[in-house]
């Protein structure tokens, strides 16, 4: 468990370093917001691995709910694994098994900093990104 409870802490530490490479999750105003989706593929990755799917289910993973907690459970697991041990994860995307670490610490980060800062609870996780919307408002 002391993974877990490290990964805000680890968390806090990167957050100053990382808003000053990527300056734009620090200037949204966060305050008023109620509700955070998380698309593509990190997001959908930690969404499959918290609802322990046994293989990549989209159906399952659209609009599934997650925790911070669960965010930085699957943070401090993925983080603590060796590369062979992500390949072996049933969900796990063979091209995301050498980014998964850091991009669960990213969203991570961005938990935290959410969670501070805001009244939302969790991240609602969706497979539809704003192509579906651009290709929609073309079609209609």
């Amino acid at each position: 468990m002391t993974g877990i409870r490290l990964v805000p802490v680890v968390c806090r530490l990167v957050r100053g370093n990382f808003f000053t490479v990527c300056p734009a999750p620090a200037s949204v105003p966060v305050k008023d917001a109620r509700t955070w989706v998380g698309v593509a593929g990190t997001v959908t990755t930690i969404a499959a691995l918290a609802l322990d799917l046994p293989k990549y289910d989209s159906e399952r993973i659209h609009l599934s709910h997650l925790s911070f907690e669960q965010i930085d459970a699957i943070c401090a697991r993925l983080l603590g694994m060796t590369r062979a041990e992500r390949a072996g994860l049933g969900p796990m995307h063979p091209g995301r098994v050498d980014v998964i670490g850091a991009g669960s610490l990213i969203t991570a980060t961005l938990a935290t900093a959410i969670a501070e800062e805001s009244l939302v609870t969790g991240l609602t996780v969706s497979e539809h990104d704003i192509l579906d919307g651009i290709a929609l408002s073309i079609v209609g």
